[in-house]
């Protein structure tokens, strides 16, 4: 099956214009994390025009059920402030016994009652994510959601990022994704999440440029995070991470014509943008004793000296709006939405079109999904789904209902891509590149299986419920059946031989029916998207 899978993985060749099912398919892959049963049929007779134009308007679309069904992850209504005190302080306070000697034989992790550990948080957002896309109408703005957590990347596995995580995705992407960029990306720039995990709430001036002397933070902000000094000095000056990472990921793209000097410069600029105690309240605050006051220019843009907070506002909203960080997005939706190597005349459409609208994202996104180019057969099924879009389409493929998605989140870490946990800030690729190699399409054809055969706890599925009645009994006819509905199409003749030779090995005619159900979910063609 693996050999099947990369030989599939030629560059898409031209076909005929897609039919109306195909077109549906096709939105229901790029726009949706993957049909549910009935799904097709819906979409073809609403119009997929008219789905598109009601997902670019997830307000509209009644969720609430959705909603209601997250109210049993406490965590996800919970302040920063709130999640500290449960969850961040006992671990701190169980750490410090554990030096004063305190319980010395115990590890800190076993001094704190499991509803108290702080891994609660993280999974309790990881199963919001999985059920959410599973389960919600509003599939494009989960996806989307998606999509912006990764250009926005924070992990989790940094310190206090467990903790501000929550309000991250909550208060400040979740609210956004259909607006200004522009507004976005200020919001992302403000967010504690942000600051602390790419080390820019401790940046400070160098003493020559500083108004007064700057607060020391280290202690709260965790051990071993001070910041590092630009010129690899030591701890307490000027830190580029967040100025490299907002240029060169954020808005302009590694190719977006600024320079070294331009990421210091920027760097300076946004000294003092920091955050408050979590143990004090929550948010940004700027720290006016750690601010560069010096006379600086970022990418021709000068400040005269004694400026402050507001020289940073200006700068995020010049980098918002500015041509090249246009082309960054327009590239990365395209690639999203229509191919790894998108044409070249889309992605400049696109561009044109966020900066003719001021950043209106939801505009954005709308001239990418309603392109000629969207719907152009060449690009049907030519892209390769993440593991996040893999486990989530099987597991709405085959109509399976999820009570525990903690089961569906190893799985997903075992395919490389944990929830949150992505260590670069670049965030999980969309290219097939980063997906397929025999470890994880193994992981994903052993999850398949364990899908199918209702193996994986806390989720359940009847392939059986797929099949018309007369086809239950013949493998063969069940295998027909099955391609048509989980896949939308007859499989390949490669996939077809592997998949009887594995039929006619196994002995059981009740095991037959989920063992197909698991192979094709498996197979190559369901990979593709």
């Amino acid at each position: 099956m693996l050999a099947v899978f990369e030989a599939s993985a030629a560059a898409p060749t031209s076909k005929p214009a897609l039919a109306n099912r195909e077109m549906a398919i096709h939105a229901l892959n790029r726009l949706a994390f993957g049909p549910r049963p009935g799904d097709v049929d819906r979409v073809v007779s609403f119009g997929v025009p008219a789905w598109i134009d009601e997902q670019l308007a997830p307000e509209r679309i009644p969720d609430g059920a959705v909603e209601s069904s997250l109210e049993r992850f406490p965590t996800l209504a919970m302040t920063t402030e709130k999640l500290w005190e449960k969850f961040e302080k006992p671990i701190r306070e169980a750490r410090q016994e554990k030096k004063n000697g305190v319980n010395g034989v115990l590890d800190e992790q076993a001094m704190v009652p499991y509803e108290n550990r702080p891994r609660r948080i993280v999974e309790e957002l990881t199963e919001a994510r999985i059920l959410r896309a599973v389960r919600s109408e509003r599939q494009l703005n989960e996806v989307l959601v998606d999509f912006w957590m990764n250009h926005f990347n924070v992990f989790a596995g940094k310190g206090l990022d467990r903790i501000f995580l929550t309000s991250f995705e909550r208060d400040v992407v979740r609210p956004r994704i259909w607006g200004k960029f522009e507004d976005l990306l200020l919001a992302t720039a403000k967010s504690p999440a942000m600051l602390f995990y790419l080390d820019n709430a401790q940046s400070a001036a160098e003493p020559d440029h500083r108004a007064q002397r700057p607060l020391r933070l280290a202690r709260f902000l965790g051990e071993g995070m001070a910041p590092t000094r630009a010129n690899g000095n030591g701890p307490g000056g000027l830190n580029e991470n967040y100025a490299r990472e907002l240029m060169e990921l954020h808005t302009l793209g590694v190719d977006g014509g600024y320079t070294q000097k331009d990421v210091t410069e920027l760097a300076r600029v946004l000294t003092g943008w920091s955050i408050v105690r979590p143990e004090q309240g929550t948010g940004f605050v700027f720290r006016a004793p750690l601010h560069d006051i010096a006379t600086k220019t970022v990418l021709g843009v000068s400040f005269p000296f004694g400026g402050g907070i507001e020289e940073g506002e200006k700068m995020i909203r010049i980098l918002a709006n500015h041509p090249a960080t246009a082309r960054h997005i327009a590239l990365k939706l395209c690639r999203r939405f229509v191919a790894d190597e998108p044409p070249v005349d889309l992605v400049e459409r696109v561009a044109k079109r966020f900066l003719d609208t001021g950043g209106d994202l939801r505009e954005t996104v709308r001239t990418v999904v309603t392109s000629p180019e969207f719907s152009d057969p060449r690009y049907y099924r030519a892209k390769i789904k993440s593991p996040f879009e893999y486990v989530i389409s099987a597991v709405r493929a085959i109509g399976a209902t999820t009570d525990d998605a903690l089961p569906i989140a190893r799985q997903l870490g075992q395919m490389g891509e944990p929830l949150y946990l992505c260590q670069p800030p670049t965030g999980y690729s969309d290219a097939a590149e980063a997906w397929v190699n025999t470890g994880a399409l193994v992981a994903r054809l052993n999850f398949a299986l364990q899908l199918a055969g209702n193996r994986l706890p806390g989720t359940w599925s009847k392939a059986e419920s797929l099949l018309p009645p007369d086809t239950a009994t013949d493998p063969r006819a069940s295998a027909n059946a099955l391609s048509c509905a989980l896949v939308g199409e007859e499989l390949s003749p490669a996939t077809r031989a592997i998949l009887e030779k594995r039929i006619d090995a196994e002995a059981g005619e009740n095991a037959r029916v989920p063992l197909i159900a698991g192979l094709i979910l498996g197979s190559p063609e369901f990979q593709r998207q």
